[in-house]
């Protein structure tokens, strides 16, 4: 992307005239901005209008019972990722004085996640086989039972913690035509070369599963007091967030295909699962499982109704005790307790396709128009118990909403015609607040729909972050020939303009994740002989300085992670691969799939 939209309203159909023209963002990460913008002149509307106010029994399917794949998320608000990382070489970790150590021993196979976008039931193996070559995921314990949605506890396939008192003497394994060591003699051989002040390298894991051809997405991380949950294919699996042992593991009778960003406050998640095993299912099941014990709930179905909805991608969200699953032309509402309906189809022809998920219900709705073509859209507030609108804030023609970077406070994107892109920011109660404009421009953000293939939710996104006054954002590589380092720049919700930005390391990348006490927490990419970490900087800007350093000897692994979910969570930092696939069969087996980093 490069530059948002000017600071001042649009003039036209949806509110008072205002000054002129202000420039737009293309969409992330392409060019630079046009002195035309999203609104051409300034006697047209531009692309925000004030706020308007408002005006069946659980099916089971047989067979089921059994817990279905969960959905992205961390339990904590959606946090951003690490880009590519830039290879040459560079002495140190970005701060002074350090010098690389010797490698650690690699694992063959490919490295890296693997990055894919299409629509579901129309995906060629063959040719995800060719658009996956650098997928890498998550490792799941399997029950062995073939489907009985029994949790099975204990370590007993796991990788386990890495034990850093033996000699790392790696153990070489076969598949998929390489050679490769254990997770546990990887992250052995990484604590065995580490520096003075860098953080261990806790535990690594594996994809340990046989997945169909074209790989499969990851869901999770999410987090439940000491156990952490991913999901992937047909298995959910909690390991413990210390030592990344085994808690437990569940199987599904068939698999995942959407998720929540987050789960609910007492650690329930409701996951999208397919109706049937066969490979053209349709994804319109949906199935509860508690995270802290790995146990199976409810499970039900829901109608998919008309070609906008057959078609359509979903999205889910969790707000409060509230699951919602989005499609084009409605959502469905359900309660996480006990899967009963709590709304569907609203009144009027404007309906929302999704939700951030969070305490506050924000949702992109869009409206049947007489072409049938669903580009009429409105950002609304919608009490997630009873389904009643509470405000709705309609987008000029010919925008859409793309993402809802935050929900509070409410940051949304908008796209025009794939060329043109704007940050919209709104008040608690739906009116206008303003617009980002400025910055350095060129800014990265990847999103859902470019990490996986299915149920691309509407408030997963890496590169952003938001508090009550600031909106932040990373750019690409300052210098894209050299990949040397990016940016990350502050923009004022209340103005709009660019407040301050910080510099990452050469060769090195910063992406937000999260604030907390007055600090933006951003993850430090690993690049070659330089290991990443956890860094902060003040909200009001200034210097960056690093809060975890991962170790030198671990960026080779650090790097194969290169589109993840990144989580910082209790002192320690989590990378978990968005999506997991191999060039050969078989290879997706001993993919590096998630690496727990702390003291």
């Amino acid at each position: 992307m490069s530059q948002p939209p000017g600071q001042q309203p649009p003039q036209g159909e949806f509110g008072a005239p205002y000054g002129p023209p202000p420039e737009t963002f293309p969409p992330p990460g392409q060019g630079t901005a046009q002195p035309s913008g999203p609104y051409a002149a300034p006697a047209q509307p531009g692309p925000y209008g004030p706020p308007t106010q408002p005006a069946q029994p659980v099916q089971h399917v047989p067979g089921y019972g059994h817990p279905t794949q969960p959905a992205l998320g961390y339990g904590y608000p959606p946090q951003p990722g690490p880009y590519a990382q830039p290879n040459q070489p560079q002495p140190g970790y970005g701060y002074p004085g350090q010098q690389p150590p010797p490698q650690p021993p690699q694992s063959g196979g490919s490295r890296g996640g693997g990055r894919f976008r299409g629509g579901t039931g129309a995906i060629v193996g063959a040719v995800l086989a060719v658009a996956l070559l650098a997928g890498a995921g998550i490792w799941f314990a399997l029950d062995g039972d073939g489907g009985s949605g029994k949790p099975t506890a204990g370590p007993g396939h796991s990788s386990g913690p890495p034990d850093t008192s033996s000699s790392p003497s790696p153990v070489p394994t076969r598949t998929g035509g390489h050679d490769t060591i254990s997770p546990a003699a990887e992250a052995a051989a990484v604590n065995a070369e580490r520096k003075p002040g860098e953080a261990k390298m806790l535990w690594l894991q594996k994809g340990g599963v046989d997945l169909p051809g074209g790989g499969d997405d990851v869901y999770g991380p999410w987090f439940s007091g000491d156990t952490v949950v991913t999901a992937m294919y047909r298995t959910v699996t909690g390991y413990d967030a210390t030592d990344g042992s085994v808690k437990w593991s569940l199987r599904l009778a068939t698999s995942m295909c959407a998720a929540p960003s987050q789960p609910t406050a007492d650690g329930k998640i409701v996951l999208g699962v397919k109706r049937t095993t066969s490979g053209d299912a349709e994804c319109n099941g949906l199935q509860m499982v508690d995270l802290t014990t790995g146990k199976a709930g409810w499970h039900r179905t829901y109608v998919r109704q008309g070609v906008w909805d057959g078609l359509s991608d979903l999205r889910m969200s969790t707000n409060g005790g509230t699951v919602t699953v989005g499609r084009t032309s409605r959502s469905d509402a359900f309660r996480v307790s006990d899967g009963k309906v709590v709304f569907g189809k609203l009144p009027g022809n404007c309906q929302p396709f999704g939700f951030a998920s969070g305490e506050v219900a924000i949702a992109a709705a869009s409206c049947q128009t007489a072409a049938d073509d669903h580009k009429e859209h409105q950002v609304q507030r919608i009490d997630p118990a009873t389904g009643k609108r509470l405000w709705t804030y309609k987008v000029k023609k010919g925008w859409q909403v793309a993402q809802i970077y935050s929900a509070d406070p409410i940051v949304v994107s908008l796209k025009q015609a794939d060329d043109k892109w704007g940050i919209l920011v709104l008040n608690a109660d739906g009116t206008y607040r303003t617009q980002l404009a400025g910055g350095p421009g060129d800014y990265a953000v990847s999103c859902d729909a470019d990490l996986i293939v299915q149920g691309p939710n509407l408030d997963n996104c890496l590169g952003v972050a938001a508090d009550a006054n600031t909106f932040y954002m990373a750019t690409k590589a300052v210098d894209l020939k050299t990949g040397d380092g990016n940016k990350v720049a502050a923009f004022d919700l209340t103005t709009g303009k660019h407040k301050w930005s910080v510099d990452s390391p050469a060769q090195q990348s910063l992406t937000p994740l999260r604030v907390e006490g007055g600090k933006l927490f951003m993850y430090l990419g690993a690049a070659k002989n330089k290991g990443g970490g956890i860094a902060s900087v003040p909200s009001t800007g200034g210097t960056w300085s690093p809060v975890l350093r991962h170790p030198v000897s671990g960026a080779p692994t650090e790097r194969g992670f290169s589109l993840s979910r990144i989580t910082y969570v209790g002192g320690r930092s989590y990378l978990t691969q968005a999506r997991i696939s191999g060039v050969e069969d078989g290879d997706e087996v001993e993919e590096r799939s998630m690496v727990a980093f702390g003291s």
